[in-house]
């Protein structure tokens, strides 16, 4: 699970691809992809390596908070929903976290919400919950997003995942509801 550089080495042996070069390559292969299924499958598996600290600088190094950003713009529902996977496992860090903001990814993560996929949908909802803060809560604390997050939080019976990540929101950014 987490990595720190002693665990890294072991697990890749002598020699073994280091995790910044294996990284950049799958960026390579997702760029010079035309076959929508095999840019899906890069992107989810850079998704994967979005949770682990141990790869959030070679993340941030390689632009690749900006390629799950870019995602979020495709037509691929696919590629959307490991897209804003990628983003909710990556802004749990602030640096990542200021990156999505940054680059205005704060609306495209809000529009995730209204997406049919309900992966993407709670994804959206994990990333919303970290990258709210004080810099932009103005733009997260809007009423149509806020109504969209009541009524996930009372989709108990839909969906508890929905329900419980949207009540954690709720609570955490809005505690005068309470």
């Amino acid at each position: 699970m987490f990595t720190n550089s002693q665990r890294q080495e072991e697990r890749t042996g002598k020699y073994g691809t280091p995790r910044v070069q294996y990284l950049q390559e799958l960026v390579t292969q997702f760029q010079n992809a035309s076959a929508e299924e095999t840019k899906e499958k890069i992107v989810a598996n850079l998704a994967n390596f979005a949770y682990d600290p141990f790869n959030f600088t070679f993340l941030r190094q390689l632009n690749v908070i900006e390629l799950f950003l870019d995602c979020l713009t495709e037509p691929s529902e696919k590629l959307v929903e490991f897209g804003i996977g990628g983003i909710c496992n990556a802004c749990a860090d602030p640096a990542n976290a200021a990156l999505v903001t940054q680059n205005d990814g704060i609306a495209l993560v809000i529009q995730c919400l209204s997406s049919p996929v309900r992966n993407t949908v709670n994804y959206a909802l994990g990333a919303l919950y970290y990258l709210c803060d004080a810099s932009n809560k103005e733009e997260i604390l809007k009423p149509e997003v806020i109504d969209a997050i009541k009524s996930y939080a009372a989709a108990g019976e839909v969906s508890t995942s929905f329900s419980n990540l949207a009540q954690a929101f709720l609570d955490k950014h809005i505690p005068q509801l309470n």
